[in-house]
């Protein structure tokens, strides 16, 4: 997850950034006919994916283990019907 506080990831939740979760597999260097996975998890905005992007972009520049494939699934976290303010609190101790 990100590197930020909980209230700056409900802040973003609210401007439409989204869980968003990427598969990624790779090619061994020193065997490139083994495929390894790994996996990304951020909050990210979607259908473009800068995140996603940027982490990709890393990947390619730095490491050794070439791209083979990414796969992406991304879902709201906060949904309209699910938020909403509340008009009062009560405590009971």
């Amino acid at each position: 997850m990100s590197k930020i506080g909980p209230m700056q990831d409900f802040a973003l939740q609210l401007r439409d950034y989204r869980l968003t979760t990427g598969e990624i597999l790779y090619r061994m260097p020193d065997h490139p006919g083994v495929l390894q996975a790994y996996v990304w998890q951020d909050l990210d905005l979607a259908p473009r994916f800068p995140a996603l992007t940027r982490f990709l972009d890393f990947w390619s520049r730095n490491l050794d283990g070439k791209l083979h494939s990414v796969k992406v699934a991304s879902s709201e976290i906060i949904k309209p019907a699910e938020f909403r303010l509340v008009g009062a609190e009560m405590r009971l101790h």
